[in-house]
């Protein structure tokens, strides 16, 4: 696949979505890719999920979903050097360095194809999986890639707006859905959402239309990363990662001492 042009954004705008993040818990910064680019990286997507299921990796959880048309994909930085750039996109960098400091690290980065039909997983926080309550600050960052239109019809992430403020399970209302509203935003669009904000998969109730999403998965160094990269990666991608690549992948020996280069000037 042609490489990305990692374009990377203006102070302002990263400085916008911080604010946003802080306000809503919740972010979208538009045109992030091209049309072209998204639908470049969708094609590897689809190609991906192919050579996943060809490992023996389902694309269908039920832990996850109540169906298999959800798609998930896993394990995305092993499957294409494209899932790599986006990972360490600059965009991405800046406004998550700018949440969890600069020495975060990436916990896990993978995909969900919602398909016609597909309907919505349990409410949850991303937090509130890694880490016991009261969650009183940012600790972790969701980049959500956009390689479709995405709005409520076709399976948006459904969400309730300022639950970031919520520091224990008690005070997630009884009846979430009923206070959720989707994500709305173009394909080439990022979402952020902050880890402590709770929410769902959208059903995707359209007759023809897929959501594709990448879920970059940002926390700091002291919370224990969802994916193995040690453990996952080929050696020749492991070897093909800048130093502060193999520290925010947890590559190398020491997991809490950040290697040379890592504050992004390798």
């Amino acid at each position: 696949m042609t490489e990305l042009t990692l374009r990377s954004a203006a102070p302002d705008v990263v400085d916008a979505a911080l604010a946003q993040l802080e306000r809503d818990g919740v972010a979208v910064v538009p045109d992030v890719l091209t049309a072209a680019e998204a639908q470049q990286a969708l094609d590897a997507l689809w190609a991906a999920s192919a050579e996943s299921q060809r490992r023996g990796i389902p694309a269908h959880l039920p832990v996850f979903d109540p169906n298999d048309a959800n798609v998930r994909v896993f394990d995305l930085i092993d499957l294409d050097p494209v899932f790599g750039q986006l990972v360490a996109h600059p965009v991405a960098d800046a406004i998550v360095g700018g949440l969890l400091g600069r020495d975060y690290i990436v916990s896990n980065f993978t995909a969900n194809i919602a398909r016609p039909g597909s309907k919505s997983m349990v409410v949850h926080s991303d937090l509130s999986f890694v880490l016991p309550e009261p969650w009183t600050q940012p600790v972790s960052c969701n980049v959500i890639w956009c390689l479709t239109d995405v709005h409520g019809d076709n399976g948006g992430t459904l969400h309730i707006p300022g639950s970031h403020r919520f520091q224990t399970r008690s005070e997630v209302p009884a009846d979430p859905i009923t206070h959720m509203v989707p994500f709305e935003a173009a394909a080439g669009s990022i979402v952020l959402m902050e880890g402590r904000v709770w929410h769902t998969s959208g059903a995707n109730i359209t007759a023809d239309q897929d959501r594709a999403l990448l879920f970059g998965y940002y926390t700091r160094p002291y919370v224990r990363p969802q994916w193995n990269f040690t453990a996952s990666l080929r050696p020749e991608v492991q070897a093909s990662m800048s130093p502060t690549m193999r520290y925010r992948l947890g590559l190398d020996v020491s997991l809490n001492l950040p290697a040379k280069g890592f504050l992004g000037t390798d």
